[in-house]
C-alpha cells in the first residue's frame, strides 16, 4: 500500500508571482509604478525598465540612479468540494468532502536598482531586479489534489486487500512550500536621433532559482491501529538561466509622448538538484535529479501614451501583451491557454505644490485561462489593480517615491467529473489577494 499512485504530486510546480504583470513577468519594480501604474512613457529613471528609449530625453547629462524597496503579501486559497468512495473502494459515496485550503506567499524585502548615464545624444542604462516570482508560498494544510487522490487510492487499495477503511478512520497530513525567483540584470543603449525620436537596444540576463518541498503521510488513526498507508516526500531545488533581447522607441509630439518596448521570448530551462525524492522512478519522476523542465519567459509588447493636460497635470495610458501561448511551460501547459495575456493600464499625476506630486492609477489583467490550465499548485485569476501614492522632491537632485497597490481578483471555478483523476466529481474555487507597498529614492549626481 506504500506505492499507491499520486498522479497529482508530480504537478508540484508552483508559480509565485507577487507582482503585477503576466503569468511569469513582474512589471512593478519601482514605487513610481505602484503610485501610478502606467509608466511606459516616462522620462524618469524607472524608465530603465518601462521605457528605456525615453531615457535619451533625460533633462540633464550625468549619472542618474534609483533604489527601490518593496514588500508584497499574497494569499492563494482553494475552496474544495469533492465526492469520495464508500468503504468498498468502488462505489461513490452520497456525501462530499469539503475543505478550505489556505496558502500564503510573502516577500517582505524586494530590492531593485536602476542606473543611467547620459552624455549628449547617448544614454547607457541598466537595472537589477527580481523580474519573475519573488516570494515563497506555503500551504500548511496541503492541497485538495493530494487529499482527494490519497483518499481514493487508499480506499481502493485497502478494499482489495479485504481491509476497507472509511474516511473517519484516516489521518492524512500533507504540506507544501515553494519558492521562485528570477533575478535579472539588464544593460542597453539609447540614442536620440533628433529632438522628437529616440531608440533603444539592449539585453537582459535572467537567472532562475526555485525550491519545492512537500510531503504526504497517510495512516490509520491510532484507535484503528495507526498503520502507515502512504508516505511521499520531495525536496528539490531548480536553477536555470536565459537571455532576453530588448528593443524600444520613444517619440515626442508637443504635449504627447509615446513609448514602446518589445522584449523577445526568453528560452529558459530549469534543472533539478534533488536532495530527497521517495519515488523518483514513479509518481515523482519529473523531479528526478538532473531532469530539465521548460520555463520560458514569454515575449512582451508594451505601448504607452502620455499627455500633459496642464503644466501640473499629466495622464498616461498603456497596453501590454504577453505571448504566453508560445512560451514553453512544464507539461506543455501553455497549449491549454486560450490566448496570451492582455493588460490595460492608466494613471494620472498632479503637482499640487512645487515639491509634492500625488498620483493614482489602475490596471486590468485578462489571462487566457482554461480549466485544463488551472491546477491546485499553479492557478491564476483575472484581476484589476489600483495604486495610489506620492512623489516628494527632496532637492534639485533627489526625489522620494512612495506607493501602495492592491489587486482584486475574480474567483475562478473549476468543476470536473474526473476530479484529480479519481473518477469522481468535484469543484474547486480558486481565489487570491495581493498587496504591495514600495519606497524608492531617485538621485542625480
Amino acid at each position: 500500500m506504500r506505492k499507491i499512485s499520486l498522479i497529482g504530486f508530480v504537478m508540484l510546480i508552483v508559480s509565485i508571482p507577487t507582482f503585477a504583470g503576466g503569468l511569469l513577468t513582474n512589471t512593478n519594480q519601482h514605487a513610481a509604478f505602484l503610485r501610478m501604474l502606467s509608466r511606459g512613457a516616462t522620462f524618469e529613471i524607472d524608465g530603465a525598465l518601462s521605457n528605456p528609449a525615453g531615457l535619451a530625453f533625460l533633462p540633464n547629462d550625468g549619472f542618474h540612479m534609483g533604489l527601490s524597496i518593496q514588500s508584497a503579501f499574497q494569499t492563494r486559497n482553494i475552496d474544495a468540494s469533492f465526492m469520495r468512495y464508500t468503504m468498498d473502494g468502488a462505489t461513490p459515496s452520497t456525501e462530499s468532502f469539503a475543505k478550505y485550503y489556505k496558502g500564503k506567499a510573502a516577500a517582505p524585502i524586494i530590492p531593485s536598482v536602476f542606473a543611467a548615464y547620459k552624455k549628449g545624444d547617448w544614454t547607457i542604462s541598466g537595472f537589477f531586479a527580481i523580474t519573475g516570482g519573488g516570494g515563497k508560498a506555503s500551504f500548511d494544510d496541503g492541497l485538495p489534489m493530494f487529499e482527494s487522490l490519497a483518499m481514493a487510492g487508499i480506499f481502493k487499495a485497502t478494499s482489495k486487500e479485504g481491509t476497507p477503511v472509511s474516511p473517519n478512520m484516516l489521518d492524512i497530513n500533507s504540506a507544501m512550500d515553494g519558492k521562485q525567483y528570477i533575478y535579472s540584470v539588464q544593460l542597453g543603449l539609447s540614442y536620440k536621433i533628433n529632438d522628437w525620436l529616440s531608440v533603444f537596444g539592449g539585453g537582459r540576463m535572467n537567472y532562475f532559482t526555485g525550491g519545492y518541498e512537500g510531503y504526504l503521510d497517510a495512516k490509520l488513526k491510532e484507535n484503528y491501529g495507526g498503520k502507515n498507508l502512504m508516505n511521499l516526500a520531495l525536496d528539490c531545488d531548480q536553477t536555470g538561466w536565459g537571455l532576453t533581447p530588448v528593443v524600444g522607441v520613444d517619440a515626442k509630439f508637443g504635449k504627447f509622448n509615446f513609448g514602446a518596448k518589445y522584449e523577445f521570448k526568453t528560452n529558459l530551462n530549469i534543472e533539478n538538484n534533488t536532495k530527497k525524492n521517495t519515488d523518483e522512478n514513479g509518481t515523482l519522476a519529473a523531479f528526478k535529479h538532473g531532469v530539465n523542465t521548460p520555463n520560458d519567459i514569454p515575449s512582451m509588447l508594451s505601448v504607452a501614451a502620455a499627455y500633459e493636460i496642464l503644466p501640473v497635470l499629466r495622464a498616461s495610458v498603456e497596453y501590454h501583451f504577453y505571448d504566453d501561448k508560445k512560451a514553453g511551460m512544464a507539461g506543455d501547459k501553455q497549449k491549454f491557454l486560450t490566448k496570451g495575456t492582455n493588460e490595460y493600464l492608466m494613471g494620472i499625476e498632479w503637482d499640487i505644490v512645487k515639491r509634492l506630486t500625488l498620483s493614482c492609477g489602475g490596471q486590468i489583467t485578462d489571462y487566457g485561462l482554461s480549466d485544463n490550465f488551472q491546477s491546485d499548485t499553479s492557478f491564476s485569476c483575472d484581476s484589476y489593480s489600483l495604486g495610489v501614492g506620492a512623489k516628494v522632491i527632496l532637492s534639485d537632485r533627489a526625489a522620494l517615491n512612495v506607493g501602495y497597490m492592491w489587486t482584486n481578483y475574480d474567483d475562478y471555478t473549476k468543476t470536473s467529473q474526473n476530479y484529480n483523476s479519481t473518477g469522481l466529481s468535484g469543484t474547486n474555487v480558486y481565489s487570491r489577494t495581493n498587496k504591495v507597498f514600495g519606497l524608492s529614492i531617485d538621485y542625480r549626481f
